[in-house]
């Protein structure tokens, strides 16, 4: 993967945890061509890495209600270690202080409630979808 890293096949590609992660163009290229939307679940380097593309995503950031919340749903799951989940949580604060900065994401949805969430991010998309066919229309 680095060496693919290094031939700049990625439009974004993070190191968290000891493993890298990343979105490869062909990938993102490969769901287009299916005329279908790519959704990458990225943290905020991976942010930082797109918004220098020529791609014209829209930014949506899901977040938890508050760190305490985040932290308890975490622990709930009982799916990592303590570091491991210091880590993560060291992280989303800072994603979460970087998300407050202006023009960098289009829609922030606070997942207090799971099914109100899943609306809210629905609801967006469609009104996305709707905005592409107007654009395709008129083109």
């Amino acid at each position: 993967m680095q060496a693919a890293i290094n031939n700049g096949e990625f439009i974004e590609n993070a190191e968290f945890s000891g493993n890298l992660y990343g979105t490869s163009k062909a990938a993102v290229h490969a769901v287009q061509a299916k005329n279908l939307i790519c959704i990458l679940d990225i943290d905020m380097q991976g942010v930082k890495n797109i918004k220098k593309t020529d791609l014209d995503p829209i930014y949506i950031s899901i977040q938890p209600p508050s760190m305490e919340i985040l932290e308890t749903r975490l622990r709930d799951r009982q799916t990592e270690s303590e570091e491991s989940l210091q880590r993560r949580l060291r992280a989303a604060k800072v994603d979460m202080e970087l998300s407050k900065e202006p023009g960098v994401f289009d829609v922030v949805i606070v997942n207090d409630n799971l099914e109100d969430a899943y609306g809210r991010l629905k609801q967006t998309l469609l009104e996305e979808i709707n905005k592409v066919k107007k654009t395709k229309m008129s083109s």
